[in-house]
C-alpha cells in the first residue's frame, strides 16, 4: 500500500518550451510601448506573447489552478560572465587537486563570454566553450609535460585571438579571476 502525502506545503515547479519561439525572436513586432527601459519594454512584450501562447495551448481550467507563471528574462553578457567565473572556479578546483594553479586574463574571459553566449540559449553554450577553449588546451599542456605539479598555468588570448596556455610563476594565492 502506498503512503499518504500532505500536499498543502508542496511547491510544484513546471517548465515548458511553450513560447520559446516568441522568446527566440525577442518578441519583435509592431506596437508602441513607452517604458523608461527598453529591456523592460521588450520583456513585457515577450511575457504578454508567451502568456497568449499558454492560453492557446492549455485549457483555462488548468491555468486557473496555477498560482504564478514566471517568464524568465534572457541573460545578458554581464550575467554570462558571472556564470563563467563560477564555472572557471570548478576548473581551478580540479587543477588545484593536481597541484597546479591557474590564472586567466580578462581578455580570455571576454573571449569565453563571446563564444559561450547566445541570446536564445543563454549560458548553455558556455560549458562547451570552456571545454573547447580552456580544458582541451590545458590537457594538451599537462599531457606534454609543459605544465606540471607546482606550476601556474596562465591562460590568455594572443593578438590573433588564439587561446594560449603558458607556464607562469608559482603563486601561493587564490587563482586570479576566481574571486
Amino acid at each position: 500500500k502506498g503512503r499518504t502525502v500532505d500536499f498543502k506545503n508542496t511547491l510544484l515547479i513546471m517548465t515548458s518550451n511553450i513560447g520559446s519561439k516568441v522568446i527566440e525572436k525577442g518578441g519583435g513586432g509592431l506596437g508602441f510601448e513607452f517604458s523608461d527601459n527598453q529591456a523592460d519594454a521588450t520583456y513585457n512584450r515577450i511575457r504578454s506573447l508567451v502568456n497568449e501562447e499558454l492560453k492557446n495551448y492549455f485549457r483555462p481550467e488548468f491555468l486557473n489552478r496555477l498560482d504564478e507563471i514566471i517568464v524568465f528574462r534572457q541573460l545578458n553578457k554581464e550575467e554570462v560572465k558571472e556564470i563563467a567565473v563560477i564555472m572557471l572556479k570548478e576548473v581551478f578546483g580540479r587543477l588545484t587537486e593536481q597541484g597546479i594553479t591557474m590564472e586567466v586574463t580578462e581578455k580570455f574571459k571576454e573571449r569565453l563570454v563571446e563564444e559561450g553566449y547566445n541570446p536564445s540559449y543563454g549560458a548553455r553554450p558556455l560549458r562547451r566553450a570552456i571545454m573547447r577553449l580552456l580544458e582541451d588546451s590545458l590537457a594538451e599542456e599537462i599531457l606534454s609535460g609543459r605544465i606540471k605539479d607546482g606550476d601556474t598555468a596562465v591562460v590568455d588570448v594572443d593578438e590573433a585571438g588564439v587561446v594560449k596556455v603558458l607556464q607562469g610563476q608559482k603563486r601561493e594565492l587564490l587563482p586570479q579571476g576566481a574571486e
